[in-house]
């Protein structure tokens, strides 16, 4: 679990200890979370829990933290402790104890940094799911990254992870496309036909008509127009799922499952929520059409299921879908990535599940906000509508998967972000990217060095990694398993994308201080068991993020 879980149990043993012997009333303590402290100077860890229990144990922060660092009890990884204005409890770690981390660093290898927090509980992450009336553009690019990577970590802490895309392929809006489709194949075959309002105008749809026609030729005209169109449109949802498949293989993204739309009516789901909501009291008709009677759980207003055409709304079919995941499946919870625009759709979708019978906490949906791409001071569009669009591939075409996966993690899901082309393409230090996989290569570059002299560390003696720069860079190396743990307790995958900037940087800065292949045989033997073990931090660090970890730059 790592340092930082045992100090927090030890905090939290000595709390316990301390209303045992009445220094704190008995009452519930509160949440123990150790910290980085900004200045190196006031240790590793800072926890700021006397000054939380102060009021009640009426004690000023101070004393009490004195009286709780004397009831911990000593470990071998802590050097000392102390209590700090206005009420911080902090420790140091131990240089020694430091040292001997590289030894467990290397026996883990690729698994260092995995946890258990997880226990196994089982776990879906489904994310992008649009709908496949064309290419994904630029902002699809960004859920399909936080989801990737946050299954990836998820995995890393312990949990039986499945992810999924959604296909979307029922709706008005999966009509407007095979509509457009077909008007597209008419005009390429000459005919005088208007597209719909409603209509996909982008240049792709003239490339799907052109393929369409040279498959089937003009077969389509034979047949009945509505015939036509849905024929049209199956073609195209599948050549459009096939663009889709091909742009997430190439981010390095893949689905355990592909979920359609379909098979929730085909295979009678809809039927047995419907069934569920209307036992439960949660279903009524007004006006012809099916509500759902959302204010009976708290909401502001009611939510139609089925309209007055007998078509089931997209919120029915969602209900549908997670009474799939919850009551036929079993996934214990269950992560939406969801844009922005279905802000509004959160609460009434809690609301569902809580009426299907299931805890409406085990839904957790993550928000991610617009992607704003720029080229200097230009900003560029990303419409399908419109057909001025920017797809994904074009932006891999531009910057490189590994570069688009970095951007898209560098913000928190819930900031708006702008991805600088220009930044993206740089080959410096001021490129995050660049200067990440440059620290990998670097090191692979002295591990190759060492291997050309033939130097064989497999007998240094990390007793010897003993200067600043040396506990620097294992102090930071030894963060690994925090950082899965806090990504897999927040769902905020961007403190990768944090961890890895700064353990290069790290890495770096002992690079410049601390030449590793010297005439000093068993130093130079210690120190490449730590750039080792910096290399193996780091792989596995770019592997969650699902970037490449390059050995020459």
């Amino acid at each position: 679990m790592g340092i930082r879980y045992e100090l927090t149990q030890l905090l939290e043993g000595a709390a316990r200890e301390a209303q045992a012997r009445s220094i704190l009333p008995a009452q519930a303590l509160p949440e123990v979370i150790l910290e980085h402290p900004q200045n190196p100077a006031f240790g590793d860890y800072a926890c700021s829990l006397p000054m939380k229990l102060a009021r009640a144990a009426r004690m000023d922060p101070m004393s009490l933290g004195q009286a709780l660092a004397q009831l911990l009890p000593s470990h071998e990884a802590v050097a000392r402790v102390e209590v700090a204005p206005p009420g911080f409890i902090n420790f140091t770690l131990a240089a020694p104890w430091l040292a001997l981390q590289v030894e467990a660093m290397l026996k883990a290898g690729m698994a260092y940094g995995d946890l258990d927090v997880g226990h196994g509980e089982r776990l879906q992450v489904e994310f992008v799911s649009i709908n496949p009336t064309g290419p994904l553009h630029v902002g699809h690019g960004r859920g399909a990254v936080l989801g990737d990577t946050l299954a990836r970590a998820l995995g890393a802490a312990g949990f039986q992870v499945e992810t999924e895309y959604y296909v979307n392929d029922g709706g008005n809006q999966m009509e407007a496309f095979y509509t457009s489709l077909y008007v597209r194949y008419l005009q390429a075959l000459g005919q005088k036909e208007a597209m719909p309002d409603s209509g996909y105008m982008g240049s792709y749809m003239m490339e799907l008509a052109r393929e369409l026609l040279a498959e089937r030729g003009d077969a389509l005209l034979a047949l009945p127009r509505e015939e036509a169109i849905a024929q049209a449109g199956r073609w195209g949802l599948e050549r459009v799922l096939g663009w889709i498949r091909e742009d997430l293989e190439r981010l390095g993204v893949s689905f355990d499952s592909w979920f359609s739309e379909h098979s929730l009516y085909r295979e009678g789901q809809y039927e047995r929520a419907m069934g569920i909501l209307s036992q439960g009291g949660f279903t009524a008709e007004r006006e012809g059409a099916l509500w759902f009677i959302s204010t009976a759980l708290g909401e502001d207003k009611d939510n139609v299921l089925v309209r007055t055409s007998g078509i089931p709304t997209y919120f029915a079919s969602d209900i549908a879908y997670h009474y799939n995941k919850f009551l036929e499946r079993g996934f214990q919870r269950v992560i939406d990535i969801w844009g922005a625009d279905h802000q509004g759709h959160v609460p009434r979708m809690k609301a569902a599940v809580a009426a299907l019978g299931v805890a409406p906490e085990r839904l957790q949906i993550i928000l991610n906000q617009m992607v704003a791409l720029r080229r200097g001071e230009e900003v560029l569009r990303v419409s399908k509508r419109t057909g001025e669009l920017i797809t994904l591939g074009e932006l891999m075409d531009e910057v490189g998967a590994d570069a688009c996966r970095f951007f898209y993690l560098a913000r928190s899901a819930d900031a708006q972000m702008d991805f600088d082309l220009e930044l993206a393409k740089r080959q410096s230090a001021e490129n995050p990217v660049y200067y990440i996989q440059y620290a990998h290569a670097r090191i692979a570059s002295i591990l190759l060095l060492a291997q050309g002299r033939s130097i064989d560390y497999a007998s240094g003696d990390v007793s010897l990694l003993t200067t600043e720069p040396e506990l620097a860079l294992l102090r930071k190396i030894i963060q690994l398993p925090e950082v899965v743990e806090t990504v897999a307790r927040t769902l905020e995958p961007h403190h990768l994308a944090y961890y890895a900037q700064e353990l290069a940087m790290v890495f770096h800065l002992f690079y410049r201080d601390c030449r590793v292949v010297t005439q000093d045989v068993a130093l130079t033997r210690a120190r490449l068991k730590l750039v080792e073990a910096a290399r193996l931090a780091l792989a596995k660090t770019l592997y969650l993020m699902g970037m490449s970890a390059p050995d020459k730059m």
